[in-house]
């Protein structure tokens, strides 16, 4: 990080995690820019960033097309990541395991299952959709007695580091000269329709031409520096850990109609193998907004909303040895759990990346080369992303989204 301030930029951009170091990297990268990129990161630990304790996933099993198309566009870039964003011939690796992720439907679920399974496969996603029988075969530790289908990544779908992935991000974009700054931006300075200048916590003032918020869960915060409202708050989440001493092989990310999920983590080890899991909250469960400073964790939740489903689902993991957990914050968009992105309204010069829901690591390739576009063209060029644009806030036009994890 830099101490210094600089007193202009072409571009501020106001987070520095995983979203706002793509977006910085895929700026400078681009022949056509050739301006000044700051980056101002409240914590340049960034200990407590979503990319830090999110669980690092990526899926093509949407029910929208252009999540479908954000998301292949980042299993391409994963796999290519130490091409792309290599260093001085150090080429970043993230670990891609490409386990997939497989859906559960009952009967009461199928039907949007299918429907989903024809979005994806339409848009080139490699997604099988499987019958009880199947998914038995494929699968022998997995009790499928009330099962009605299931969909599965075989491939394109997984998990990876994705502190490693910010971290790659972050390296390359400093070494096409992007400077990042350690700071908390305050308030903005608006002439009309533009925003002229970010202010600092210490005092400082940076002279903008255009300013990216990248945030996350405060995200609505410095949004409203500028005039302007997004519906995105910060909502606790859990992630659990355990090891099991049973062999469940080929093991994927596993998403059961409760809403538990668990995946594998590393290599089996003298504990046995090591899984990560938790749910959203269960129907009729609140789920209000939260002090983002509450890192606490419920382990109460675990025992009823985890463990407990997942057993019955998986009876290797009646017996388990649980290990740590830790509590971390979407920045959910309370629309429609997708991203807010690009120019806000009419604050043009100021583009929004906010209200990921829990995919901004997956979504951070190409909303970086998104933003990055539309800095230097006024315009996406390699993906449409328009559908996830401000307007849709005063249209109450939702991009509907029903596999939302």
């Amino acid at each position: 990080m830099s101490d210094i301030v600089p007193a202009s930029a072409d571009v501020v951009i106001v987070g520095g995690a995983a979203i706002g170091s793509s977006v910085a990297f895929h700026l400078a990268a681009d022949p056509g820019f050739s301006g000044r990129i700051v980056v101002v990161e409240k914590d340049p630990t960034y200990a407590r960033s979503a990319s830090a304790l999110s669980a690092a996933s990526i899926r093509q099993q949407y029910s929208s097309a252009v999540n479908v198309r954000i998301s292949l566009h980042g299993i391409d870039f994963l796999r290519r990541i130490g091409e792309i964003l290599e260093v001085d011939g150090e080429r970043p690796a993230v670990d891609l395991h490409e386990g997939g992720y497989l859906y559960l439907a009952t009967a009461a679920g199928a039907p949007v299952l299918r429907d989903n399974h024809r979005v994806q496969t339409a848009e080139g996603a490699d997604i099988l959709l499987l019958d009880p029988a199947a998914l038995g075969a494929r699968f022998p530790w997995l009790e499928t007695g009330d099962l009605a289908c299931a969909s599965f990544g075989r491939s394109g779908e997984g998990w990876f580091d994705g502190w490693g992935l910010m971290q790659a991000f972050r390296r390359k974009a400093r070494a096409l000269g992007v400077v990042y700054v350690a700071g908390e931006v305050v308030g903005m300075e608006r002439d009309g329709g533009r925003i002229t200048a970010v202010r600092l916590a210490d005092g400082s003032r940076i002279a903008c031409g255009t300013v990216v918020n990248a945030s996350g869960f405060e995200g609505r915060r410095v949004a409203a520096m500028a005039g302007v409202s997004i519906p995105v708050v910060p909502k606790k989440r859990f992630v659990f850990t355990w090891h099991c001493r049973a062999d469940l092989p080929d093991f994927p990310l596993l998403i059961d109609p409760s809403g538990a999920w668990a995946r594998p983590e590393g290599r089996p080890g003298p504990e046995g193998r090591l899984y990560i899991g938790s749910a959203g909250p269960a129907e009729g469960m609140a789920d209000p907004e939260m002090d983002p400073e509450d890192y606490a964790v419920d382990h109460a939740f675990f025992e009823e909303h985890v463990w407990a489903p997942l057993a019955a689902r998986v009876p290797a993991f009646e017996a388990i040895k649980p290990g740590r957990a830790w509590a971390g914050h979407y920045d959910m968009c309370e629309l429609d759990h997708n991203v807010i992105l690009g120019p806000a309204g009419e604050v043009r010069n100021l583009l929004l990346a906010n209200g990921f829901s829990g995919h901004g690591l997956q979504q951070a390739p190409a909303v970086g080369r998104g933003l990055a576009e539309w800095i230097l063209h006024g315009r996406y060029v390699t993906l449409d992303l328009s559908e996830l644009g401000f307007d849709r806030l005063a249209a109450n036009r939702p991009v509907l989204e029903r596999n939302v994890i």
